[in-house]
């Protein structure tokens, strides 16, 4: 029998790896994309007529609109505005507006004096500060996949291959026709299309992995927790399926009274320590 607060004692403040904070050569490949656009707006920096010279660029090169957008932090290339003068939406891939209200645009959104007053001095370095504060907003979804990532690097290490031993990201309808395996009373009778982040194939037995980690505290804890022993509890009932779920974090710590109910009802659950300790090769031994 395991102990609940030796077991949440394991548990880590992050697992961050180097490549987490910004993804640098997605950045480097979006830069690329423009940067020949780019080199050419650069000639407007500093310009003492900007508005007119503005004109001329793009009446010769009207590919230069397509990198507006990014220069405000904006993925998309279309952008909304509206002040009393009116509603627009601009359009920079496939400009819909006269280059009058181009320049309004610029003008009113400030980038005329980034630009003119050397604010800035070299477009590809601003739009590269821009990236890699967009790249930032990615470290959840980054996040969320290290701990997808670390559990898959033990399943291998166990000799399990993927699409043969274990598949990644399946819904309880594909585990269904695969295995021929009733999970109404996952589903809420086929209500629900859940997808887990792994399901092991081994012995007699399907397994329904859930992987995730919380460095920090939050209400979608306690709604995990509980979730997740609700699935544990159905679970039981289903020959031949098995739940089971690869969490930690320091964040728990916080929703550790949830967290304990769940680890008093669930057979499977198991922290980084465990997967270091060699728990896959325990859990799908032949």
């Amino acid at each position: 029998m395991r102990n609940f607060n030796d077991w949440i004692k394991l548990f880590r403040s992050s697992i961050c790896d180097y490549g987490y904070y910004v993804d640098f050569e997605k950045v480097y490949g979006n830069i690329d994309s423009i940067k020949v656009e780019l080199h050419i707006l650069n000639s407007l920096v500093g310009s003492r007529n900007v508005e007119e010279d503005f004109s001329k660029l793009v009446a010769q090169y009207p590919q230069v609109l397509k990198c507006i957008p990014i220069l405000l932090a904006v993925r998309g290339q279309e952008i909304y505005a509206v002040d009393g003068d009116g509603e627009f939406l601009f359009n920079f891939s496939n400009p819909n507006y006269s280059i009058e209200e181009y320049k309004m645009f610029m003008r009113k959104t400030g980038l005329f004096k980034l630009i003119s007053e050397r604010i800035i001095n070299n477009l590809v370095d601003y739009v590269t500060g821009v990236e890699v504060g967009l790249d930032s907003n990615g470290r959840k979804n980054r996040g969320g996949h290290l701990m997808e990532d670390l559990v898959e690097s033990y399943l291998r290490k166990a000799d399990l291959r993927r699409g043969v031993d274990y598949f990644k990201e399946m819904y309880i309808s594909d585990i269904e026709r695969k295995w021929s395996i009733d999970l109404s009373n996952i589903s809420n009778q086929g209500k629900a299309e859940k997808r887990f982040d792994f399901v092991v194939n081994k012995g007699e037995t399907v397994y329904g992995i859930e992987t995730n980690f919380y460095a920090s505290s939050g209400s979608k804890l306690n709604e995990t927790a509980r979730s997740y022993k609700t699935i544990a509890l159905e679970a039981k009932e289903i020959q031949g399926f098995a739940f089971v779920w690869f969490t930690d974090g320091k964040g728990w710590l916080s929703a550790r009274h949830n967290l304990e109910e769940t680890f008093d009802v669930m057979d499977n659950i198991y922290c980084i320590a465990e997967l270091e300790s060699g728990v896959v090769d325990r859990l799908f031994k032949d």
